[in-house]
């Protein structure tokens, strides 16, 4: 069964099109707006932490915004959106990764089961950065849709609440660090630009 869509397929160059390699679009508009904003967002709150406490608090909405977005688009999306497309066991990660190592991995149009892995991690990561910053915002400015649940919180819970959010922020930025080494990993594997996709919403059609 071919990978090909051909109603979204399109001669990468000029001329005779027997002569062209195809493309084929495989991410959506929404799949595009929401990695470029989700990258905005959290890095926006990142770079200014405490320090212009209003911005950082409304680029939290934000990314909590796309996450809760993704997550309805991740099960009634277009093809390559659905995370049915890239969930896969931990088995096949594993394997995955092996044929890496050996520059043996196969390439795929949507996410690779290594890819696939990582965008799960990321949601819960940034998910969970963004729900323990909306209770910290709760308990210590007694603002937010969560204040009424944490207003009295003992000290030592705003604390660890402080902590956690903290946590949550690295580990996702640790993330994404390997999530862009892994993009040009399998871009200099497939010879393909990873990140122009991301962009144009296209890739080389042919599976290798």
């Amino acid at each position: 069964m071919s990978n090909e869509e051909p109603n979204d397929t399109a001669p990468l160059a000029h001329g005779p099109e027997s002569d062209a390699p195809k493309r084929v679009r495989v991410w959506d508009p929404l799949v595009r707006i929401f990695h470029w904003s989700l990258v905005a967002g959290f890095a926006t709150a990142f770079i200014v932490e405490d320090d212009l406490l209003g911005i950082h608090v409304w680029a939290g909405y934000l990314v909590l915004a796309l996450i809760s977005v993704r997550l309805v688009w991740g099960l009634i999306g277009t093809r390559h959106a659905r995370f049915s497309d890239f969930v896969r066991s931990p088995g096949a990660v594993l394997g995955y990764l092996r044929a890496v190592v050996h520059l043996r991995a196969p390439r795929y149009l949507g996410h690779n089961p290594a890819g696939g892995a990582m965008i799960v991690l990321l949601l819960i990561s940034v998910a969970a950065t963004g729900i323990s910053g909306l209770a910290l915002y709760g308990a210590e400015e007694f603002a937010g849709p969560l204040a009424g649940m944490m207003r009295g919180l003992p000290p030592v819970l705003g604390d660890v609440l402080e902590e956690s959010h903290e946590v949550f922020a690295y580990v996702t930025l640790g993330l994404i660090l390997i999530h862009v080494v892994g993009v040009l990993v399998s871009s200099l594997l497939h010879r393909e630009n990873l990140i122009g996709s991301m962009i144009s919403g296209y890739k080389r059609a042919e599976i290798q």
